[in-house]
């Protein structure tokens, strides 16, 4: 994050924020705030939106808040609450103390809309939601005014009391603002301030049965917390001469301002909070930790780490429109953060078995491999070498296509770590006439870290023995959607899913140094990419089960086991 710092001069919010501040609109320090409705899970784009404002009020030694919106409680939760604390911490942005909920200030927002009708620029309404789109008018025609629009204070009162106390129907009335029915901007024709809707909600469960509009609360609450700069996603541009309007008309001294910044969105990736909750709730993927889904959940779940994630958003830097980014950015930035931290493994996808007949048969050799080719200091291990191993099944070819430098008959290569071996015969399946296994000879003169300086090979392969190994489970993954087109609806998922979004690979070999591996803990497998543990249910599992989080430089198909065909 400090590099990124550096290029706060080439930043377009940091230098419209410099220029602002130079004429002193302020008496207090900086003060950004994030304000997730807790109806849902984070996810990529909302980590670009943190990351914004934590990145501003850091610029300008100010703080960071973070503010739930919880104004509308039939679709809040306290378990999106505390996944959404949780994820934030995690991603590395706490802030600490400053976490607030727009609920806490219903009696302050309810006394501001008090004001407005006193006032005479609010005024309740009974036209039903058909009859509000209906006198909306649209982008070509103008608006009409309601016919409650000029209702007494008095009675606007008086009415505005009986729906906060629970005396008329849900839907039968809303409060609105009395702006401008001819505006150009929709958001400006009478907006809708307060609802009324009978449910509990999760922190003041009946305490109220009206509730404001987030274009309403988001201001008052930003006014309240002595909020400087309202940052948000450029959809909300069209919004600011509201959120203006009514800092204005409540008096608000020093009122915070809103800016806008440019949207996120990755290719091949869902970011909209609707269509993720249709593929969650329909089935079409496992759950809001669904490790190909964007949500930081599905992200920590398949294997990313908080500093890839921190690290690619400040590769991506300034964004000023709604902007999508290609998703091998992330794939780049992950690889770079784990080539050294990593730990390289032996794991065999597709095993073939193959005898070395010239190898005691009761001979158990320790052999030395290092731990990470990028990093001496994670030091080796020691991997038991026996006469019989697995190797890939895709690093024999028993009729060599040109370039092929891995094992074939009469050929040899070197095993990692280990020996020379060459291929003497090759056993078939009598009836399939698949190749079942292999019989070589190893050279106990090229053993690996002795010095031998004789023959070249072109190849090295990977291998394990197949008396120490253990049994995994492995889930290979590729992008959610077949193109970057969203569905119509929520029935259309099928026809955009990719198929093979997910490929599980059963009964994988690995070395056996890794049974007790921690959830989360991160591998470069040879040849095959990065992988995690599996955190979700790991206890409950009979054996362990690895995700890969990014394939190494290879294209998912070919390194899903099509290389040198």
């Amino acid at each position: 994050m400090d590099n990124f710092k550096e290029k706060l001069a080439e930043h377009h919010m940091y230098r419209l924020i410099t220029e602002e501040l130079e004429k002193q609109p302020f008496n207090r320090e900086m003060c950004t705030r994030f304000p997730p409705e807790p109806n849902g899970y984070l996810h990529i784009g909302s980590a670009y939106a943190i990351h914004m404002n934590d990145l501003i009020a850091r610029s300008f030694d100010g703080t960071f808040h973070l503010r739930f919106d919880d104004t509308n409680p039939l679709k809040e939760d306290l378990e999106y609450v505390n996944a959404i604390i949780e994820d934030i911490k995690w991603l590395g942005y706490d802030p600490g103390e400053h976490i607030y909920y727009g609920s806490d200030y219903a009696e302050q927002i309810y006394n501001a809309a008090l004001s407005l009708i006193k006032k005479g620029k609010a005024y309740v309404c009974d036209l039903t939601s058909d009859e509000l789109t209906d006198y909306r008018g649209t982008l070509m025609e103008p608006g009409r005014n309601s016919p409650y629009r000029n209702r007494s204070i008095e009675e606007n009162v008086e009415l505005f009391s009986q729906m906060k106390n629970g005396d008329v129907p849900a839907g039968s009335k809303v409060l609105r603002a009395k702006i401008d029915m001819a505006s150009p901007n929709m958001n400006m024709r009478d907006p809708v301030l307060y609802r009324i809707i009978f449910a509990e909600h999760y922190r003041t469960k009946h305490e109220w049965c009206i509730y404001p509009m987030y274009d309403f609360a988001h201001p008052i609450q930003d006014a309240i917390e002595g909020i400087t700069y309202s940052l948000c996603s450029i959809e909300f541009k069209d919004h600011r001469p509201l959120y203006d309007w009514v800092l204005n008309e409540l008096g608000t001294a020093q009122p915070p301002r809103q800016r806008e910044f440019g949207r996120l969105s990755l290719t091949g990736v869902v970011t909209s909070k609707r269509f993720l909750r249709q593929l969650v709730e329909g089935g079409y993927v496992d759950g809001w930790d669904d490790p190909r889904l964007p949500t930081i959940r599905g992200l920590r779940r398949r294997g990313y780490t908080p500093e890839s994630i921190r690290r690619f958003i400040e590769e991506i830097g300034s964004i000023r429109s709604q902007s999508t980014v290609d998703i091998s950015l992330l794939d780049h930035v992950i690889r770079q953060d784990l080539k050294e931290k990593a730990t390289s493994v032996m794991a065999v996808m597709r095993p073939l078995k193959v005898i070395l007949t010239n190898y005691p048969e009761d001979k158990v050799e320790q052999l030395p491999i290092e731990n990470n080719s990028e990093n001496e200091t994670l030091g080796t291990r020691e991997v038991p070498f026996t006469r019989t191993l697995y190797i890939e099944r895709e690093d024999f070819m028993e009729e060599p296509s040109k370039g092929f430098h891995r094992l074939t008959p009469g050929g040899e290569v070197r095993l990692k770590g280990a020996y020379f071996i060459r291929c003497e015969d090759v056993v078939k399946d009598p009836e399939s006439g698949e190749i079942i296994e292999l019989h070589c000879t190893y050279d106990p003169l090229t053993k690996s870290g002795t010095g031998f300086t004789g023959r070249k090979v072109k190849g090295t392969i990977h291998w394990v023995s197949a008396e120490h190994n253990m049994k995994v489970d492995v889930n290979l993954y590729d992008k959610l959607l077949l193109d970057e087109e969203l569905p119509k609806d929520s029935e259309d998922w099928i026809s955009k899913m990719n198929p093979d979004s997910l490929v599980q690979v059963k009964n994988v070999l690995m070395e056996a140094l890794v049974e007790h591996v921690d959830p989360e803990h991160k591998f470069q497998f040879l040849r095959h990419g990065y992988f995690c543990m599996d955190s979700r249910d790991y206890a409950a599992r009979d054996r362990m089960v690895f995700n890969r989080i990014v394939p190494l430089k290879d294209s998912w198909k070919k390194s899903n086991g099509n290389e040198g065909k």
